[in-house]
């Protein structure tokens, strides 16, 4: 009698390449869909050097080469315009980055809390946040803080005030730190999910060791939590500054008027405004295709900055 016999090797690598492909095909449409909503709009750079005028379509339009860009650079009063932009993007998202350590210690003071009932509603309140669309986020604000607002009519019914004060219309720098702590009080609770998460993954007996050697509470935290949250943070913190150009457009478009504009006016919606306030599109094409790059550039950047700090570790 012949037995054939099947060599171990080409059976493990069968294995692989049928559990490779099944693992593609899962995959495949998330990556679809990526290719479809972010990769397949690129096509609308070619905007960008064109003087595109709506109704008219691209073939009727002029191409003008480097034309907008140039424009960007040459005229003063769009240089100071876009400078005053960079700076309201720049500070925000400073301040979002100066604020990141507040979902790692709520995370943290979170996870000490040995009541369970009470620690899932303090998780379930503070999550709640991120899904609320910064719609009905602007329609509690005005509902709390406008002239007719609940705020001014309690302090004018308690005789603190005399006139309603003008909450939402507040000018100057305050913008900066006013969006800055709504985007916090947004976002915080689902952001310290990701530390409660790194958190569990932290070995018990680590803790179990420490408290042995009497190590109180805090000491725990500081010489065990941390220092297993800090590579979990590392990475989220490097990434948010390579985003660091992208604010979002919605809660700014939303909080934005006429007193605020100025300070308000983040890179997102500039764009907004130059296209469907200016109708300047091949501008804001090319405005829009500046941030890109850029944001690509910084990414690479922060990538190289993570594995040169990490021992060669990359976030990408």
């Amino acid at each position: 009698m012949n037995l054939k016999h099947k060599k171990p090797g080409i059976t493990n690598n069968k294995r692989k390449k049928r559990q490779g492909l099944f693992l593609f095909l899962m995959a495949f449409p998330f990556l679809a869909l990526s290719l479809a909503f972010t990769y397949f709009p690129l096509h609308g750079w070619i905007y960008a050097f064109y003087d595109f005028r709506p109704g008219f379509s691209l073939a009727q339009s002029e191409f003008v080469g480097f034309h907008w860009f140039r424009v960007l650079l040459n005229n003063p009063i769009r240089v100071q315009q876009i400078l005053q932009v960079l700076r309201n993007t720049f500070a925000i998202s400073g301040i979002g980055i100066a604020l990141s350590w507040f979902p790692v210690a709520f995370a943290i003071l979170l996870s000490e809390v040995r009541f369970s009932g009470m620690k899932k509603s303090i998780q379930v309140l503070t999550t709640l946040p991120h899904y609320i669309s910064w719609v009905l986020v602007f329609a509690m604000a005005f509902v709390m803080f406008s002239s007719d607002g609940m705020l001014n009519n309690l302090l004018m019914s308690l005789g603190v005030i005399d006139g309603p004060i003008m909450f939402l219309h507040t000018s100057g720098r305050r913008v900066w730190g006013i969006m800055g702590a709504w985007s916090l009080w947004k976002t915080f609770g689902f952001s310290a999910i990701i530390y409660l998460a790194a958190i569990a993954g932290i070995d018990q007996e680590l803790y179990e060791a420490a408290r042995v050697d009497g190590a109180g509470r805090f000491r725990l935290i500081w010489h065990i939590s941390v220092p297993g949250i800090l590579p979990t943070y590392t990475v989220l913190l490097l990434l948010a500054v390579a985003n660091f150009l992208n604010n979002g457009f919605e809660q700014f478009f939303l909080f934005s008027n006429a007193f605020n504009i100025r300070h308000i006016e983040v890179l997102d919606l500039f764009v907004y405004n130059l296209s469907f306030g200016g109708r300047a599109f091949s501008l804001a094409t090319a405005v829009s295709m500046l941030r890109s790059l850029i944001s690509v550039a910084m990414l690479f950047t922060i990538n190289a900055l993570s594995k040169w700090l990490r021992g060669g570790e990359s976030i990408i």
